[in-house]
């Protein structure tokens, strides 16, 4: 955690699947920089080489870190994050709103494969690999940048992508959508899926993983969006 003098709020940063806290590492000073106090967290679901830890565990880690925050909390979720965000901040008091970067807005009964259809065993131990990251995460880093990030990613669990929610945040909390133009890895469905649902939707002309290749230009977005999005009706 990273506090400001003068902070506008607290940020909860919550990443990916294959992905850890450090992806968030050249972002978060343009946040503090802006006024933001911020919080990171690793999900359980990527640090476990087991593959046993589930969406539930992350879930249970991202609202343990929220009930230790002051609020109000403004939850930003990458991806899969949106998942364990969405389930974390049902019922949590300090929590004023939940921004979606490229991220799955899943109503409850459904999980991060069950839109799309993808065969994993619902009850499955075990875990998956990252994707091909280079085209799909990271198509607008340079090559260095994008090796380098490749290098840390690490296995997902399986149980955290078949795993369905059983509460939507997303729903009574305000919550806004950021589209990546540019984005090669989130399945076009759950793109359309999240504009239909969220509050309000913002665009950003980027890969999948803004928070390195766009790092200066997403801070003010989050900024803009924080505090503005209206209450779905």
């Amino acid at each position: 955690m990273t506090p400001t003098v003068d902070s506008r709020g607290h940020l909860l940063l919550v990443h990916g699947a294959w992905h850890g806290s450090w992806c968030w590492q050249q972002l978060e000073p343009h946040l503090v920089a802006d006024g933001w106090t911020v919080s990171t967290i690793d999900l359980p679901s990527v640090a476990d080489d087991s593959g046993t830890a589930g969406m539930f565990d992350d879930a249970r880690a991202v609202r343990e870190r929220l009930d230790g925050l002051d609020g109000p909390v403004v939850v930003l979720a990458h991806s899969y994050g949106g998942v364990p965000a969405s389930q974390a901040a049902a019922g949590a008091p300090n929590v004023s709103q939940l921004i979606f970067l490229a991220g799955y807005m899943l109503e409850v009964g459904e999980s991060l494969a069950s839109p799309v259809g993808w065969d994993l065993p619902e009850e499955g131990e075990g875990t998956v690999p990252p994707p091909p990251a280079r085209e799909s995460l990271y198509s607008d880093l340079s090559d260095e940048d994008a090796a380098q990030a490749e290098a840390r990613l690490r296995p997902q669990s399986i149980r955290s992508l078949t795993e369905r929610l059983t509460a939507a945040a997303w729903t009574p909390i305000p919550s806004a959508y950021v589209h990546c133009e540019k984005d090669q890895a989130l399945p076009p469905l759950i793109d359309r899926m999240a504009q239909e649902r969220a509050a309000a939707v913002y665009r950003l002309p980027s890969s999948h993983s803004p928070f390195l290749s766009m790092p200066r230009e997403l801070a003010p977005l989050v900024g803009s969006i924080a505090g503005t999005t209206a209450g779905r009706p």
